[in-house]
């Protein structure tokens, strides 16, 4: 089995020896060369041609984004793994902006870091698995929040219409007419992705909506 040949890029030496160590233990990855800078970085990556460049982001001389576009211009057939400490999502999206098939947190488990050089390797991409749970509970929050954003009359009419209220009897208790409140009960309906009483009764059972005068 051919090896898949890595280049290793970070500054702290206590810290890339880890790293070596880690990668070397395993007999499908061979570290082919090792960079303290971001300028060491692209020209070891000429001169060796790995598949896959482990880089930092933060290095001296040139950082790691400077050093993942300059990567990919010199040598395109490369797949970056950014492996760094920081979680930000803005630094997610710059890199994989500007070349990088994986993102790899340092805090992480190495097997993350295995299965990004594994995957890129192979022409895949990889994000660190908290990065996309966080990302998950993120779009869920959003959605939950979208789906909530009723206004006070819609939750109005169907907090009635859980607690069994006829149209005619809403309206009359909020001073609309019947044909408003039908337009309140679809809106909210829609917003919320309910398809008849029985998931308005068991949303508003949730939510607490039953237990309010």
């Amino acid at each position: 089995m051919t090896p898949i040949t890595v280049l290793l890029a970070e500054d702290h030496e206590t810290v890339r020896q880890g790293i070596r160590l880690l990668l070397e233990s395993q007999p499908d990855i061979l570290v082919v060369a090792e960079a303290a800078s971001g300028v060491d970085a692209v020209q070891h990556c000429k001169t060796t041609q790995p598949n896959v460049v482990v880089l930092d982001i933060s290095m001296p001389e040139m950082n790691g984004l400077a050093a993942a576009k300059a990567i990919k211009m010199a040598v395109p057939h490369a797949a970056i793994v950014v492996l760094t400490r920081h979680d930000d999502d803005a630094f997610v999206q710059e890199l994989m902006a500007a070349g990088a098939s994986g993102y790899v947190l340092k805090q992480s488990r190495s097997s993350e870091l295995l299965s990004a050089i594994r995957t890129v390797a192979n022409g895949g991409h990889y994000v660190d698995t908290w990065l996309t749970r966080r990302a998950k509970a993120d779009e869920e929050e959003r959605g939950v929040q979208r789906r909530m954003a009723i206004t006070d009359r819609e939750r109005e009419v169907l907090r009635r219409m859980a607690i069994g209220h006829s149209n005619k009897a809403i309206a009359s208790d909020l001073g609309i007419s019947v044909k408003t409140v039908e337009v309140h009960k679809a809106n909210g309906m829609r917003k919320l992705n309910l398809h008849g009483r029985i998931d308005v009764v068991r949303f508003a059972m949730l939510h607490g909506w039953l237990q309010e005068p």
